[in-house]
């Protein structure tokens, strides 16, 4: 059963963060939200990603905080 609810445009920005994948419904992304609220501790979706960011720099597919800065405009304070 599906029902319809109504949400503020900037709250579907936000839902919009949490999708892993364009084609991953609202209601997944509400429900892995739920269950992590649930646990009170670290998901096993939440391990999983900092897993995959420790790959991701083992791999060197990251970009150093500085580049992403400068490619902005930001200043770092050091």
């Amino acid at each position: 059963m599906q029902t319809t609810i109504q949400i503020e445009k900037k709250t579907l920005e936000r839902l919009k963060y949490f999708k892993e994948h364009e084609k991953e419904s609202y209601n997944e992304v509400v429900n892995k939200l739920l269950d992590e609220m649930e646990e009170g501790e670290l998901s096993d979706f939440a391990f999983e990603g900092i897993l995959r960011g420790i790959e991701d720099m083992k791999a060197g597919r990251t970009t150093p905080l500085q580049n992403v800065a400068k490619k902005f405009g930001i200043k770092l304070e050091e």
